[in-house]
């Protein structure tokens, strides 16, 4: 059975399909990001939202899934970041992401501490001018425990799967929020993590405000 469910992850395509994008950024953002040289990106604080687990899987296994998909999305970002990096289309450079959660372990910080600690904190510990952080809310009813157990498996997840993610700036002065964009959308059948990730910053990099004019 599960080289069944793999084989039609593997065969079936991937397609995501999007609500309109919600954008904030403060107004003194452009006088501020004038001063910004590094950015770093922390892993996304991933909620996998469930009204019951189906036979097998348990609270602890939905927690690691969780943190691996938030480390999984901050790698993605990283590399959407590079690739873009490499074309000269930023005014600013990110910190490498093995750099930035090596400074968080040192600094006795974990997935789960994010959420609690201060951005400007974070942005102290990291030796960084702001940071890119941002969540993913996972929809997924447990009726298809097939389905569920798949995507613990290979981080896919089923046709009446919806997500929302927020990507979002903060500086390091203040800990301030200069700028939020809302992504809301919902998968086909099997829509993996990359596929979530390309589509949140194809989207939200038209609006990214470190992007050269």
């Amino acid at each position: 059975m599960r080289k069944f469910y793999l084989l039609v992850f593997l065969c079936l395509s991937l397609a995501l399909h999007s609500c309109g994008p919600q954008i904030y950024q403060a107004a003194s953002f452009d006088q501020v990001k004038q001063n910004h040289k590094v950015l770093a990106i922390l892993p996304f604080d991933v909620i996998i939202e469930a009204r019951r687990f189906p036979k097998g899987v348990t609270a602890e296994m939905m927690v690691e899934q969780q943190r691996d998909y938030g480390y999984g999305m901050q790698e993605d970002v990283y590399g959407y970041f590079l690739r873009q990096m490499s074309k000269d289309k930023y005014t600013v450079k990110f910190q490498d992401v093995n750099k930035t959660n090596a400074l968080l372990n040192e600094a006795g910080l974990t997935y789960e501490d994010l959420r609690t600690t201060s951005k400007e904190k974070l942005c102290q510990v990291l030796g960084v001018d702001a940071i890119v952080s941002g969540n993913a809310t996972m929809s997924k009813p447990m009726s298809d425990g097939a389905a569920v157990a798949v995507g613990l498996l290979v981080g896919a997840w089923g046709p009446t799967n919806s997500v929302t993610t927020t990507i979002t700036v903060h500086e390091a002065e203040a800990g301030d929020l200069m700028w939020k964009y809302d992504y809301e959308a919902s998968g086909s059948v099997f829509s993996s993590r990359q596929a979530l990730s390309n589509a949140l910053m194809r989207n939200s990099s038209k609006k990214f405000p470190y992007k050269k004019s």
